[in-house]
């Protein structure tokens, strides 16, 4: 990764950072589903320079960074124009070299974690031909632990009354441009002490392919 741009988000006391992150990144996954070859590869990726993960919670912070193998890929990505709409939200710098010395590498990548109710739910919906909120709310037999210590034991209830499990991975709430549906993307981060090259996803994200942190 030889260039990035770097893009700081502005709330305000009337539009949260959670706001601006969904709004924002759902621009930029649409100017990246366009950017996608014929095998679904981008060449551009992303990382977020104040990731934090904690113990309880983890956050993306407010800053973002696009990267890529040459000024030319950003050039054609033109994130100011995708983000002209929030420009008075999101400050985004020009496209710079990426520096000599950096402080490592890491890997960002999207986790889909089971315990997600509503994605048990959208997987139900399409195995059995049906809607998301019918899905979400039709009785079905499920494993759950009802109690802190306890085994799990089936039991009829719906996706909807599963018990809540917090997630500790941060995420960006985005809308699917298939369905329209309302989904939570998770975004892990792994350091790693070597460059590893490669293509990303429409979101930016790969379990393999490096960016460089700084």
């Amino acid at each position: 990764m030889k260039s990035y741009q770097e893009l700081t988000l502005l709330p305000q006391e009337e539009i949260s950072i959670y706001f601006l992150w969904s709004k924002t990144f759902q621009q930029i996954h649409l100017g990246l589903a366009e950017m996608q070859d014929d095998q679904k590869r981008v060449p551009i990726g992303l990382s977020f320079p104040e990731y934090k993960m904690g113990e309880k919670f983890g956050v993306l912070g407010g800053k973002l960074r696009l990267f890529a193998a040459d000024e030319a890929a950003l050039t054609r990505f033109d994130v100011a124009r995708r983000l002209s709409r929030l420009s008075d939200y999101v400050h985004c710098t020009g496209i710079r070299p990426v520096p000599d010395a950096v402080k490592g590498y890491a890997v960002y990548q999207r986790e889909q974690p089971k315990t997600s109710k509503e994605r048990l739910a959208r997987r139900y919906a399409k195995r059995h031909n049906m809607d998301y909120e019918a899905a979400l709310n039709s009785k079905v037999e499920l494993s759950v632990k009802l109690e802190a210590g306890m085994e799990c034991e089936k039991t009829l209830m719906s996706y909807s009354e599963m018990p809540h499990q917090t997630i500790p991975t941060p995420f960006i709430r985005l809308k699917s441009l298939s369905s329209s549906n309302t989904f939570c993307l998770w975004i892990k981060k792994s350091e790693v002490e070597n460059s590893n090259d490669g293509t990303f996803t429409t979101y930016g994200l790969s379990a393999t392919a490096t960016v460089p942190e700084f």
